[in-house]
């Protein structure tokens, strides 16, 4: 592959998502704001943040293809982010216990160097068990999911959270829907099976 390709991410969980196509890549931190804007919907802020995050890096990487994502959850019409606290993941997992939470990860791919753009915004849904606090008590000290939107990992202990899950991209869950995000990639004439 000629051009470089850089995930505008500071995020080992997209890194190691990227890393599964096994094309060459690099990792820029873009420096955004992340709050959500009043009444922003989270499927909007997932999109907004994943482009925001791509042409971030563009100036100082011109020739390159760039890739935002961001990921919003919410429940019960409340976003969740990431708790930072033990307290805050179990008050955050008491609220989804027994409820639907929708994921919205945002996908941006962007040829810095001609302006061209594609994204989406890919959902998928968990649906929590009914949790009683030692359960939710018990899986934040085990897994310590404090940097994780809506206090989870779904690659580790958080599968027993759930009762079930529906979306067409297990790896949107985790931060970067793979499956498109290769679609993106063949239109920029990139494909991860070529010779």
């Amino acid at each position: 592959m000629a051009r470089p390709l850089i995930l505008a991410s500071s995020s080992t969980y997209r890194r190691g998502l990227l890393e599964k196509l096994q094309l060459p890549f690099t990792c820029h931190t873009p420096h955004i704001n992340e709050e959500a804007l009043p009444g922003e919907a989270a499927q909007a802020l997932a999109q907004r943040l994943a482009e925001e995050k791509a042409h971030a890096i563009a100036n100082s990487h011109p020739e390159a293809l760039i890739i935002g994502s961001d990921q919003a959850a919410e429940c019960r019409g409340r976003i969740l982010g990431k708790p930072g606290t033990r307290e805050r993941a179990q008050e955050q997992l008491q609220f989804c216990s027994g409820h639907p939470v929708h994921f919205y990860t945002g996908i941006c791919l962007l040829d810095a160097h001609s302006g061209k753009q594609r994204s989406a915004v890919e959902i998928f849904t968990v649906y929590f068990r009914q949790l009683d606090e030692s359960q939710i008590r018990r899986y934040v000290e085990l897994e310590k999911p404090l940097n994780c939107a809506g206090s989870f990992k779904a690659e580790g202990l958080g599968i027993a959270l759930f009762e079930k899950m529906e979306g067409s991209d297990i790896n949107s869950l985790i931060g970067l829907p793979l499956i498109r995000l290769i679609d993106f990639l063949r239109e920029f004439g990139v494909d991860p099976l070529a010779d």
